[in-house]
């Protein structure tokens, strides 16, 4: 059975590094005393070494070890084997690069559907939908293919932002980009705004914290869900 938080954010202004998640993740990791990490992402080209210390502090106040996948000898083993795996933000497009490259998006894919706990953040939230196109990064690397793990049956955009009003910005909003995925690609796509997360458990997919998201789909006006809203139905 499925056992995943989507989380949009790992930090919230003013707080320090998941700490707006550390009371649920300690219940959530309840199991777990090492937790696998997957640094690919590198926010601001972070080290894969110094983004692991990061979250290994983090980590420590809920007394669970942390292991970075890049210090595996083989990292389809580190995956097969770990009793919890949490993905971090960063480059979506580095990340799934990586993934592919090491040939783990298959091993990702088949644990935690057979049900080991997994914790993304912003990219590692990305690569839960179907595929990465909804994504809000660069296209530093590219990866070769934009499909992702499926944990879920629509897209999922994070950190996202509603138009400012009365903003003199010209270049386009959240809203604008998603309307032009959906000139292209059929799927549902979930505007996650920072805070939120989504629990999933088995078939049950519930938006959590105190925010609504925002719900695109093709053709259609977007709408806002309150948390605790069921979204096991979007597809």
């Amino acid at each position: 059975m499925k056992n995943i938080i989507i989380a949009s954010t790992s930090t919230l202004h003013g707080g320090n590094y998941l700490e707006y998640l550390l009371p649920e993740l300690q219940s959530f990791f309840s199991n777990v005393k090492q937790l696998l990490f997957i640094p690919y992402a590198r926010p601001s080209g972070i080290s894969h070494d110094d983004y692991t210390k990061k979250v290994s502090e983090a980590f420590n106040k809920i007394n669970i070890s942390v292991k970075g996948i890049h210090e595996f000898e083989n990292p389809v083993e580190a995956i097969e084997n770990a009793e919890g795996i949490f993905t971090g933000g960063g480059n979506t497009f580095l990340l799934v690069s990586q993934l592919y490259k090491n040939n783990v998006i298959d091993a990702l894919e088949k644990v935690v559907k057979n049900g080991t706990p997994y914790l993304g953040t912003s990219a590692g939230s990305n690569i839960c939908g179907l595929t990465m196109n909804t994504t809000n990064d660069m296209p530093i690397v590219y990866p070769p293919s934009f499909r992702t793990l499926g944990f879920v049956s629509f897209n999922i955009n994070p950190h996202y932002l509603d138009p400012i009003e009365g903003s003199t910005h010209m270049g386009e909003t959240r809203e604008t980009r998603i309307n032009e995925f959906h000139h292209f690609n059929p799927q549902p796509v979930v505007g996650l705004r920072e805070g939120s997360w989504l629990a999933v458990k088995g078939d049950s997919v519930k938006l959590k914290g105190t925010l609504t998201a925002r719900i695109f789909k093709r053709n259609e006006k977007p709408i806002e869900v309150i948390p605790e809203t069921e979204l096991n139905d979007l597809k």
